[in-house]
């Protein structure tokens, strides 16, 4: 039986948290060791089990965008999607991702993600980002031509939007997107 559990970043102890980068390690073929040293207390991570074992796993955390220059959007930036290699192709990851949209639609404005794998993406709803992309910090724009692979979701209060526009995200310590 596929179950989806939900926990924020202080809650998961080592165990937890092992598991995760163990997980997440193995659907991506990288070290996914040092996630946790990047995610605020407050990030929800979606858990998927197939009886008592971890795998799928999403987490949620908040950013903002901004198009063109519209007011900034509470984003529910979407990190670390990861579905065990064995059980992939089976639907998990889809309904894992169905249920991370359900959850986020009432909280934030618009979700985001960076992929190489968007047309897992598209075939639950995702829409390729085809706009200049950048990145806002204290001292301006920050241009990321070459950044591919940004794609958004549109929630229940997102304004109208255009794909081609421009799509800027806040500088975080590690990364822009």
């Amino acid at each position: 039986m596929f179950t989806i559990k939900t926990a924020r970043t202080h809650e998961l102890d080592d165990s937890r948290r092992a598991a995760i980068c163990a997980l997440c390690t193995a659907a991506h073929e990288e070290d996914f060791g040092t996630l946790f040293t990047f995610l605020p207390p407050d990030g929800l991570h979606f858990l998927g089990y197939l009886d008592d074992q971890l795998i799928g796993h999403a987490v949620v955390t908040t950013r903002w965008l901004q198009h063109n220059d519209q007011p900034l959007m509470r984003t529910a930036y979407i990190d670390a999607v990861s579905t065990l290699p064995a059980v992939q192709h089976r639907g998990y990851g889809s309904a894992l991702m169905r249920e991370v949209a359900r959850v986020i639609a009432d909280d934030f404005e618009i979700a985001c993600l960076e992929t190489g794998k968007e047309g897992f993406y598209h075939q639950v709803g995702w829409q390729t980002w085809r706009g200049a992309l950048g990145g806002r910090s204290p001292d301006g724009l920050i241009p990321t031509p070459d950044q591919k692979g940004i794609m958004i979701l549109r929630l229940p209060r997102t304004p109208d939007l255009d794909l081609d526009g421009r799509l800027t995200i806040e500088q975080s310590p590690a990364r822009i997107w």
